[in-house]
């Protein structure tokens, strides 16, 4: 929460100084920055913006205006305030005034309850560098018009109704790199492209996204990746182990994938969450999760996971939250001890002489136990570094495409 409102103040704070202290501070990626009141000198310098001030506006007016129809409820009366040409009064636009060609630069109606479609005409709105409509009741497709979006860097379309396939036009956008899709009824497969892009924030969570997680899927170099949630299935791809350290949370949780969490995971990513629970994982633990240092919340649980918990894993040292229950995991290390009181709910496993475990019957026969799951040899003890160093010797990882 108080990263969410740093970044909300960041981003009014851009909208309102003038360009040079823009320039100096940079462009923050959010996830919204309220519903206001465009004052005129606000939003950020768009290189490359041409065009009078009044086609600009004219441009805008007509894109509003069309939108505006469009809208069948309003219950905050927000679009009271969108009439007359100076679309820089509108509450939620925000405009750059600074150069002389003045210009839509932002569109923020979270939270504006607004019950509509998402109209081809907001292409007019080239400029735009950041659209948020997170919270509302838009429905249909998002609109193969948005590729004019080409400076545009954050969009959130998060809590809707939209529907119909992954919306690839957002693939088309050359500056994009917050994508927010989640809790909509987007369905179908993710596309290969959607791991090649220069994205920061994935989030597609709480959708109806099916079929397999494409192999791309570690070219990816975004901080955070939310999948859950949806009707994902299939394998984790093995690249999984090898994306970019930038990666701080991750999250499978509640789709039905399966095999074996990838050997690689931990080499070379600083994760911090790691989220895998209510799917239908198999195997043993990889012992490349003890190389996850900056592990906080690992969550294993909810799946049909074997083998012991190693002092290794126990004994990360930023741990703060590991949940296993539900497995069919035999042992774990005195080590895991101390996480007793800090949450560490091993129930419904098979450990013996534990209390609150699974019958006997259920431990005898192992899901997927004849599965031969990948394993890099390791030097023991596991040395994470070197391990890397001498995995990337012999692991091909494309590169993200530019």
């Amino acid at each position: 929460m108080e990263k969410t409102m740093i970044l909300s103040f960041l981003h009014l704070l851009l909208l309102l100084l003038p360009n040079p202290a823009k320039a100096a501070i940079g462009i923050a990626i959010g996830v919204g920055i309220g519903i206001g009141i465009g004052n005129g000198n606000d939003g950020p310098n768009i290189p490359g913006s041409s065009g009078s001030s009044v086609s600009n506006l004219n441009n805008a007016y007509k894109a509003l205006q069309a939108w505006k129809s469009s809208i069948t409820d309003d219950p905050l009366k927000i679009l009271d305030t969108w009439v007359g040409p100076n679309v820089c009064s509108y509450k939620g636009i925000f405009c750059d005034t600074t150069s002389n060609t003045p210009f839509v630069a932002g569109i923020d109606l979270n939270h504006a309850n607004l019950q509509g479609t998402l109209v081809k005409e907001l292409s007019l709105l080239s400029a735009i560098t950041l659209l948020h409509l997170n919270t509302n009741k838009f429905s249909g497709t998002v609109p193969e018009t948005f590729k004019d979006f080409i400076f545009l860097q954050e969009l959130d379309l998060s809590n809707n109704q939209l529907s119909g396939s992954f919306p690839i036009v957002t693939l088309d956008m050359p500056s994009l790199i917050y994508l927010d899709l989640r809790f909509n009824n987007f369905k179908g497969s993710l596309p290969e492209e959607l791991f090649n892009k220069k994205l920061d924030a994935i989030f597609l969570n709480n959708n109806q996204f099916s079929g397999e997680i494409p192999q791309s899927f570690g070219n990816s170099p975004a901080s955070v990746i939310n999948l859950a949630n949806n009707m994902l299935s299939g394998n984790i791809p093995t690249s999984f182990g090898f994306m970019s350290p930038k990666l701080k949370e991750i999250l499978f949780l509640n789709n039905q994938l399966t095999g074996c969490i990838p050997q690689g995971v931990g080499i070379f990513t600083e994760v911090q969450v790691l989220d895998v629970s209510f799917n239908s994982l198999v195997g043993h633990l990889p012992d490349t999760i003890s190389c996850l240092q900056d592990i906080e919340v690992l969550n294993l649980a909810h799946n049909n996971l074997s083998g012991d918990i190693s002092d290794v894993i126990c004994s990360l040292r930023s741990l703060l939250n590991l949940t296993v229950t539900s497995n069919f995991f035999s042992g774990f290390s005195q080590e895991c001890s101390r996480l007793f009181n800090v949450g560490f709910d091993f129930s419904d496993n098979c450990i013996p002489g534990r209390n609150m475990q699974k019958p006997q019957p259920e431990c005898s026969v192992i899901p997927g136990g004849n599965l031969n799951c990948l394993r890099i040899p390791t030097p023991k003890p596991l040395i994470c570094g070197t391990l890397a160093a001498s995995t990337s010797k012999y692991t091909n990882i494309p590169s993200s495409s530019p």
